[in-house]
């Protein structure tokens, strides 16, 4: 369980750049699939990636929640999220100016 707000955003985003990696050359190496594995394999991709994600914003938020740390727990959370929120945006800027 990570204990630096910064680090799980950016550990977030990583994961993100995986899956979105896997996404967009997985069709391109593995070639077209029409099988009934393909959705359940997105499913499973989009379940993991929720419980990643939960695990990374929610976890030690939670874990000071209940042991009575609640302005800590908040701030993590704000960190944790705050973060998660530049590094969102400096992405959105670099795919404006990489596009034009």
């Amino acid at each position: 369980m990570g204990t630096n707000p910064y680090l799980n955003a950016f550990l977030a985003s990583a994961y993100i750049a995986a899956v979105a990696s896997f996404m967009y050359f997985g069709p391109k190496n593995i070639g077209p699939n029409d099988s009934v594995l393909a959705p359940i394999v997105f499913l499973s991709v989009f379940v993991l990636s929720a419980a990643v994600m939960g695990y990374l914003f929610l976890s030690r938020p939670l874990q000071l929640f209940l042991e009575g740390n609640k302005a800590e727990a908040v701030a993590f959370f704000l960190k944790t999220v705050a973060t998660f929120a530049v590094v969102t945006l400096i992405l959105i800027a670099l795919l404006v100016f990489f596009s034009a």
